[in-house]
């Protein structure tokens, strides 16, 4: 049976700004794919992301271009040839997945092989701010199980010290996003040790990172940036000791199972994360994010607005968004 596709841009201003090293977002700017056949429908999306290249106009004349494609019939098989890794690809293979499981009348979790996930412990992220303003934000989420805090180059140690001297019981993911150098790390290294920081997210640029070889076991590093695909843990092996799969780096739920089994195997530590962006991507990231040491999926919490039946937080707990939202039928 022909299928049909929709693919547009879609607006969803934030409750606050999101500051990070390289920039303030205030509205998350997906692109939703909708696939139908015949009278089911498996929706899907993505997250252009300037870093990598991205754009919304873009990522919708990606998947223009795939339309006859997708309208025959292809697969997600067909799709991981015919896109290339990103944001684009992601809404395509994951609307792909959902139409799925609507027709076979079973969940994404069953398709997949996999334990479905109900709710997980996922940071509550801490943007950029003076300490003053990161310690109040912080006070607020004390005693979540686990918090991440946004930091630059110049007051990343007064930033980290006042989060957690108010909140001394989370563990604690602090997230440079590529603004330190290997120097400013190692010179950190005492001070991020005397605050119990769990894990370092991306301290350094990507592509700029070899000097990490000579820290390596002084401190949990997750690579984030460096790491798109599977082709990538090559190159990471002795700089990183964890990854952070991304749906919107890898190019969908295909490719982040995929990698996220082969980077255990490699003995890398497993990191979820999303972009800032509906509970429509956090759905599927919730099913790679059921076996990580570390989850980052609180997108949706930075939105005034979310769609209707998403994730839904308490205390630091995500819990799945409605059945029938994403990858389930609406009666499982």
């Amino acid at each position: 049976m022909r299928r049909t596709l929709d693919a547009r841009h879609d607006r969803f201003p934030l409750s606050k700004p999101f500051r990070i090293a390289r920039g303030v977002k205030t509205a998350a700017d997906v692109v939703t794919v909708t696939i139908g056949q015949g009278s089911v429908a498996g929706r899907g999306e993505g997250v252009p992301y300037p870093r990598y290249g991205e754009t919304i106009e873009a990522a919708l004349a990606e998947i223009a271009a795939v339309r006859p494609l997708i309208e025959q019939g292809a697969t997600r098989a067909d799709i991981a040839v015919a896109m290339r890794a990103g944001a684009a690809r992601n809404a395509v293979d994951c609307a792909l997945w959902d139409l799925e499981a609507r027709l076979a009348g079973a969940s994404v979790a069953v398709l997949a092989g996999i334990a479905p996930v109900d709710a997980l412990a996922s940071a509550i992220t801490i943007g950029i701010d003076s300490p003053e303003a990161m310690a109040r934000a912080a006070r607020g989420a004390a005693n979540v199980p686990l918090l991440k805090i946004k930091v630059d180059r110049d007051a990343a140690d007064e930033q980290i010290a006042a989060v957690r001297a108010v909140a001394p019981a989370p563990r604690l993911i602090v997230d440079p996003n590529e603004s330190w150098r290997v120097e400013d790390l190692a010179d950190r290294l005492p001070m991020l040790r005397a605050h119990r920081v769990d894990l370092l997210e991306q301290p350094v640029p990507a592509g700029e990172d070899a000097g990490l070889a000579a820290l390596a076991g002084a401190i949990p590093i997750c690579a984030d940036e460096a790491l798109h695909i599977r082709a990538d843990l090559d190159r990471l092996a002795g700089l990183y000791s964890h990854v952070n799969v991304k749906l919107d780096k890898t190019g969908g739920l295909t490719e982040a199972l995929a990698l996220a089994a082969e980077a255990k195997a490699r003995g890398f530590g497993l990191m979820v994360g999303c972009m800032v962006c509906s509970s429509l991507g956090i759905a599927p990231a919730m099913l790679v994010a059921g076996g990580a040491a570390f989850v980052d999926l609180d997108g949706p919490l930075w939105l005034a607005e979310d769609r209707v039946g998403g994730a839904r937080d308490d205390g630091g707990i995500l819990a799945a968004p409605a059945p029938g939202f994403w990858g389930t039928p609406a009666c499982a």
